[in-house]
């Protein structure tokens, strides 16, 4: 280490050097495995600048888990110019995907949030409301009204979905069309149940 030469980071390069640790940790480890003293080993940098940055642990969680969250509606961002049902296809083909490739990010992040903090819970609820918005605005342009009873349905469709992921799409033994399929008949089935 003698030769080798530091590279100063801005207060804001640093930060999200630390953030990107976090979500490394989170591909073999879960959530409440990761803290201050683990982060400081891995970025070779004190506790104390970990704390400067987030003020303690449950707050390097909220960065961390709101990062890998921002990740997966990054990657698995419709794709406008499809129609609909195609456009629906296509996410979940993409979601399932990015739970193959990060399966443990992903796996961390549904599982380890339901004995987590409530702060952590709220970021990870954004994420699986936006991925009910992006339903309820295929199946608006579907022709399905919108109702408190959709709202629910799609909301409760989304942690099923999470489920079936966790299960299915983390081993390679299941083929990704197979799980795509029955993610979209599913989903089609809860929607159709709202109308009866």
């Amino acid at each position: 280490m003698g030769s080798e030469r530091r590279t100063r980071l801005s207060p804001e390069q640093r930060r999200a050097q630390l953030v990107a640790l976090g979500v490394a940790f989170l591909a073999d480890r879960p959530l409440d495995d990761l803290t201050i003293e683990e982060l400081s080993e891995r970025a070779e940098v004190s506790r104390a600048l970990i704390f400067h940055y987030f003020g303690s642990r449950q707050g390097l969680h909220q960065a961390v888990v709101a990062r890998a969250g921002d990740a997966l509606l990054e990657a698995t961002h419709p794709r406008e110019e499809l129609a609909a049902v195609e456009r629906l296809r296509d996410t979940l083909r993409r979601i399932a995907l990015f739970v193959r490739e990060n399966r443990g990010t992903f796996f961390s992040l549904v599982r380890g949030v339901a004995s987590g903090d409530p702060e952590v819970r709220v970021v990870v609820d954004r994420a699986r409301d936006a991925n009910a918005q992006r339903l309820r605005e295929v199946f608006a342009e579907l022709g399905v009204p919108a109702s408190p009873l959709l709202d629910v349905a799609l909301r409760s469709w989304v942690a099923f979905a999470e489920e079936v992921l966790i299960e299915l799409a983390v081993d390679d033994d299941v083929d990704i069309d197979d799980i795509v399929g029955f993610l979209e008949r599913s989903v089609q089935g809860v929607v159709s149940a709202v109308a009866l």
